[in-house]
């Protein structure tokens, strides 16, 4: 008899500090605000160019996994010395999958530019400051519930921190 994956969330011990996401979700936002004024003001290729990076950072968070994304190294390195230590840990699968959607849209924005549709760039990232602000501020991720409700539905397995 095989052994299957535990379905529960990840323990204290091998989750991430939730206040992590958020960090990155604010950072992501500001980079997403820039990206929205710089398509507005008509340099184009200056916001092709920011929301190219955007999209390969959430590529990064995607598929290396939360744990080794760069906003996530800063923030365990100069953020989290010198906050207490979180009271409860998250399972990373969900904010990883948050990354992942943010690949997606940001990458469909930069692929709608290419073929010339018109404000795609400042769609896309306006899709994507709506989902990084309400992360920030809020602390309420719109990818983590899609995956949550992915998980539900039987679409998606949810997977163990330590596979993330």
């Amino acid at each position: 008899m095989s052994q299957q994956p535990d379905p529960r969330p990840s323990t204290q011990a091998d989750g991430i500090d939730p206040r992590s996401p958020r960090f990155g979700a604010g950072i992501t936002a500001v980079l997403l605000l820039v990206t929205l004024f710089l398509g507005l003001a008509g340099l184009d290729a200056a916001a092709f160019v920011v929301l190219l990076v955007i999209s390969l950072l959430f590529a990064w968070g995607a598929f290396a996994g939360i744990q080794r994304h760069p906003y996530g190294a800063l923030f365990r390195r100069l953020v989290r010395p010198r906050l207490a230590p979180p009271t409860e840990r998250e399972d990373p699968a969900p904010p990883t999958f948050a990354q992942g959607v943010g690949f997606v849209i940001t990458a469909l924005g930069l692929l709608l530019a290419l073929f010339g549709v018109p404000y795609a760039v400042v769609i896309a990232a306006g899709l994507a400051f709506v989902a990084a602000f309400l992360n920030s501020v809020f602390g309420y991720c719109l990818g983590c519930q899609i995956y949550l409700l992915l998980v539900r539905a039987g679409v998606i397995r949810r997977t163990p921190a330590s596979a993330a």
